[in-house]
């Protein structure tokens, strides 16, 4: 009788141990870009395709260095800080693991072109685009909301005449949320305008480090261009937005793949016009009507902070858009 107690402490004590292990593994999935084996992946994907589906982004939630791991959140904070120029205390670096790509992922070089919506309607390659995009959790068109939303990102590289910190003044004079996809050179250069943006509430999404082609470096490569930025924001920022552009648009299947693995939305666009050469001014107007032109619900408004014409236009762009009955959303609003 002792023999079967003995036995029976032993199996107790072994699967509660068991289960401390799971627990602990469980809450550092979010810092490892490595996936699980393919039969425990498969498994976790049928269990909570209904989580995946509609993934929890609530954008004012802060996350302190205690809890982070036990959330998915897109947005992360460290805690409030009133001397961090940010807001936001600095939060740990972390660290992502690089494994083979999955069988059937297409190492084929893509980029990100279309043609221009009319008639209040996206073209229909963008809608090719988004039907590829949802196997990889990425996005160019918000197909699942019924308003007329939109989404205005600014890609930034470098500062120039100031224009970054004209766009913010019309952002925040019009109360309209962006996103702004930021190298780590233009992060490095230019704290004071980042720190501005996240304390807006704007969102500082990743653009990779050295704005390489991600179809023509390794995986092992996309990995450290996203992480070094990243940990740059966690250190002097506080702060972590899990979106992130390909630099020129070009990816491919494995990039695509490689940007999920590592829990980002790869973010592309819907509306887009050649904006980004300095010496090509062509006034305000242009660029008014070719945004607006353009427009269609779910939109995804790629811009570059660079043009004085996008700095010269954004109030009369927005201001027309929303009597025609659009409204502007955060990327943290998707639920694509």
């Amino acid at each position: 009788m002792k023999k079967y107690i003995i036995f029976a402490v032993i199996f107790v004590l072994s699967f509660a141990l068991c289960g401390c292990a799971m627990e602990d593994n469980d809450l550092t999935s979010e810092f490892q870009s490595a996936p699980q084996s393919q039969e425990s992946s498969q498994s976790q994907q049928e269990s909570s395709s209904e989580q995946e589906a509609a993934p929890k982004i609530n954008s004012s939630t802060v996350l302190n260095e205690d809890n982070i791991a036990e959330e998915t959140e897109m947005i992360i904070t460290g805690e409030k800080s009133a001397d961090a120029p940010s807001g936001f205390a600095p939060l740990k670096t972390v660290s992502y693991s690089v494994t083979k790509a999955p069988d059937g992922v297409q190492d084929k070089k893509l980029s990100h072109s279309h043609g221009p919506a009319s008639g209040g309607k996206a073209h229909f390659t963008v809608e090719e685009f988004q039907d590829t995009f949802d196997r990889y959790g990425a996005v160019t068109l918000d197909r699942k909301s019924k308003d007329k939303v939109l989404y205005l990102t600014f890609d930034c590289g470098y500062e120039y005449e100031n224009l970054t910190a004209r766009i913010l003044d019309t952002l925040k004079e019009k109360q309209v949320p962006a996103t702004f996809f930021c190298t780590l050179d233009h992060i490095e250069k230019e704290k004071e305008l980042i720190a501005r943006m996240i304390k807006e509430g704007h969102i500082v999404g990743n653009h990779s480090t050295t704005h390489p082609s991600f179809a023509e470096i390794s995986r092992e490569k996309m990995i450290k261009e996203i992480e070094e930025t990243e940990n740059y924001l966690r250190e002097s920022f506080g702060y972590v937005a899990k979106y992130f552009r390909f630099p020129a648009g070009e990816y491919t299947e494995n990039a695509l793949d490689t940007v999920k693995s590592m829990g980002y939305m790869s973010v592309f666009w819907s509306v887009a016009y050649d904006d980004w050469n300095t010496d090509n001014v062509r006034g305000k107007d242009y660029a008014v009507e070719k945004v607006l032109s353009r427009l269609h619900p779910g939109a995804i408004i790629l811009l570059h902070s660079v043009s004085k014409d996008n700095a010269d236009a954004l109030g009369e762009i927005i201001d027309k858009a929303r009597e025609e009955g659009y409204s502007f959303r955060a990327l943290t609003d998707y639920k694509g």
